[in-house]
């Protein structure tokens, strides 16, 4: 799904065919966005939202507002400040702001909000995007060819620790690249030249997120506004709008989706197997880990049928199993503490990433201080080959594994799980030797001492 993130500069006003309305609305048509969120799209004294041809208005007013392509379920817009608006697409939520364009006082105390607002989302999958006006590095502000002093160190600071307490990166600015400067200007006879539309998404999604900044919106021949727009393909497969126009707010995906014609909830636990023996995973497991971990205490998180949970009773460990699905008869443990547990082609199957953190988070619950996780899941080598030998249809950021039984796969690397686990207290265990798995991805993880 393409997302644009883009400051109109209250371009949209009545105007004729050739006006500004009407090569935004041939733009969005070109480039098939999905979802569009807009600073200063009209002016705010204006009664109505202006309309743009294939899209709905899902709200907001003329310092803020959000569209969406007309077949595209509206989703839930709110307005948490005056500067932000918060929407909610799917499992992902966005914050879209405009900050104060006068005042360096006035940014550091809305960053500083942004933090705060960003924490009440509890890890949720978040992308914070808009126009900032403020460079985020002294060389992506100039004006004459110098550094700007436009931007003050405590505005930098503050945007630093929203990156860092949200789990932020800017996807504008990938390292070691020059500014790529969306805003440019002729102040008196000098030109003023700023990186300020930023689009800042959860550090465990950033790397599978195309990003770009798209300048001919400001300065071609079909140009409408004077900031270029910042254009985000999200893993998010939108949900279609309903034939009758009956809207609804997209909510948290916690395992079921809403229940909107032709749709279907997800249902996790029918990819579980039904084995003969353990798992190839829960062999290696107790060949090569549990002896030199000195693991006496095991809970199989996400067990499934329980078959692993019988092959760690069996090589005289205690242990236990647990799955959320009631009719696999492995209700949740009274007890924590937990020396080892392991979550075995549990993540693969979620179809969101706040689930897979939820579901970290979950685990990690039950492991005492010092104690390790272990993270098996299906690679993106094997759910891409699976993916094209069983013609799966993408959903999200994987696939449709059987839409009739409601089943998703993706294929998710040790560098993904590890990113995901850092947002669950969850840290690589250092000095620990890999299990031998070939095909899949893992991950041995600790749970640093208090």
């Amino acid at each position: 799904m393409l997302l644009a993130s883009i400051n109109l500069n209250k371009r949209l006003g009545a105007d004729g065919p050739d006006g500004a309305r009407a090569r935004f609305a041939a733009w969005l048509r070109a480039h098939d966005v999905a979802v569009i969120v807009a600073q200063e799209p009209y002016k705010p004294a204006d009664r109505q939202p202006p309309l743009v041809h294939g899209y709905v208005f899902a709200g907001g007013d003329g310092h803020l507002a959000t569209w969406v392509r007309e077949d595209v379920a509206t989703p839930a817009v709110s307005t948490p400040t005056a500067w932000a608006q918060r929407v909610e697409l799917g499992w992902l939520t966005v914050l879209q702001v405009h900050l104060d364009a006068y005042s360096s006082a006035a940014r550091a105390t809305q960053l500083g909000e942004l933090a705060a607002l960003a924490a009440a989302e509890g890890g949720r999958p978040l992308l914070v995007c808009g126009d900032f006006n403020l460079a985020p590095r002294p060389q992506d502000g100039l004006y004459g060819g110098e550094v700007s002093g436009f931007t003050a160190d405590t505005e930098r600071q503050a945007l630093q620790h929203l990156l860092q307490s949200a789990w932020l990166v800017d996807t504008t600015s990938p390292d070691g690249q020059e500014a790529d400067f969306t805003f440019e200007r002729l102040f008196t006879g000098k030109l003023s030249r700023f990186r300020c539309d930023l689009a800042l998404l959860s550090d465990h999604m950033a790397a599978g997120v195309p990003v770009a900044a798209r300048h001919e919106v400001r300065t071609g021949p079909q140009a409408f506004t004077d900031h270029s727009a910042i254009l985000l393909r999200l893993p998010l497969t939108p949900e279609a709008a309903e034939p009758d126009d009956v809207l609804f707010a997209i909510s948290d995906l916690t395992g079921k989706q809403p229940a909107t014609a032709g749709s279907r909830p997800y249902q996790p636990h029918k990819t579980a197997m039904s084995r003969q023996g353990a798992s190839p995973a829960a062999r290696a497991v107790t060949g090569h880990l549990t002896g030199p971990l000195g693991v006496r205490t095991v809970l199989d998180h996400g067990c499934g049928r329980g078959t692993d949970v019988v092959h760690y009773r069996t090589a005289g460990l205690d242990a236990d199993g647990y799955d959320p699905h009631e009719g696999f008869g492995w209700p949740r443990p009274e007890r924590e503490g937990y020396d080892l547990v392991t979550q075995m082609f549990v993540l693969n199957v979620l179809p969101d990433p706040g689930a897979r953190i939820r579901a970290l988070q979950d685990a990690a619950a039950f492991v005492r201080p010092g104690g390790h996780v272990v993270v098996v899941t299906r690679s993106p080598e094997e759910i891409t080959k699976a993916a094209a030998d069983g013609s799966w249809t993408a959903h999200h950021d994987g696939y449709w594994s059987s839409k009739g039984k409601g089943t998703f796969q993706r294929g998710i690397s040790a560098a993904e799980t590890t990113a995901l686990a850092r947002h669950a207290g969850l840290v690589p265990a250092a000095g620990t030797a890999g299990l031998p798995l070939p095909g899949v991805s893992h991950v041995v993880l600790v749970k640093p001492e208090l």
